[in-house]
């Protein structure tokens, strides 16, 4: 028998396992990602999401050679993600109130807003009276000069640094943006959304009302009764 034949090497029921293996490590590190960085924001370590992960370190570098490409895969996708389901509420919604409402609510309970990047929140933010900025604080993770997003006082764009941002990044934060518009417009024309909610507004609501709790049910049932809040909020009352 060859060595080759020997290890493994020269047939194809040896290199099948190693891709299933690999596409698994692949689903695990996103998955593991997508906890620890929804848990504790963009500034978590790799080693965090290693551990969460179950692999070595070094089986996230080979698959992502810098934490910077982790986290714009992530935020690629959650972004993507919120677009399919504004889309969905647009299109499978006729009142206006109830598609902008149901994409609140599917967006907040995906928690999806916890891994918003914040350069989707920049593009859309309009300035208040006082020239400040809505958009949610960020918070530096200890150790570390990243940054993430947390429901606190309202800050000055040009204190938030942004990651580097590249031309996708730009394309699916634009595909967001226009969609939530259409959202937005369509509830304010119908006179059902305050007159001076914005986009950014909009935004800012899926990306605070995911408060991360240790146990699931109150997370459900804070970020239920916080968004109910929140809507009111946001609704147009008669004169």
């Amino acid at each position: 028998m060859s060595a080759t034949a020997g290890n493994g090497r020269g047939n194809g029921s040896r290199t099948t396992p190693l891709r299933v293996d690999a596409q698994r490590n692949l689903e695990h590190v996103l998955r593991a990602a997508r906890e620890v960085f929804g848990e504790l924001g963009y500034g978590a370590p790799m080693e965090d999401v290693a551990r969460r992960a179950r692999v070595g370190v070094g089986t996230v570098y080979r698959r992502f050679p810098s934490k910077d490409v982790l986290v714009r895969r992530i935020a690629e996708e959650e972004t993507s993600r919120l677009t399919d389901q504004a889309r969905a509420a647009l299109g499978q919604e006729d009142e206006p109130w109830s598609a902008l409402s149901r994409f609140l609510r599917t967006s907040v309970a995906s928690g999806a807003g916890r891994l918003l990047p914040p350069q989707v929140l920049r593009v859309s933010v309009e300035e208040d009276r006082a020239g400040q900025a809505r958009v949610p604080q960020q918070r530096t993770q200890p150790g570390s000069t990243e940054l993430r997003l947390v429901p606190e006082e309202p800050v000055a764009v040009a204190s938030v640094p942004a990651p580097a941002v590249g031309a996708e990044d730009d394309a699916g934060a634009s595909a967001l943006l226009e969609v939530v518009g259409q959202l937005v417009e369509r509830a304010r024309a119908a006179g059902e959304l305050r007159a001076d909610v914005s986009v950014s507004d909009v935004l800012l609501v899926i990306a605070t009302a995911a408060p991360s709790l240790p146990d699931a049910a109150q997370q459900a049932a804070a970020s239920t009764r916080l968004l109910d809040i929140l809507l009111e909020g946001l609704r147009s009352r008669p004169a």
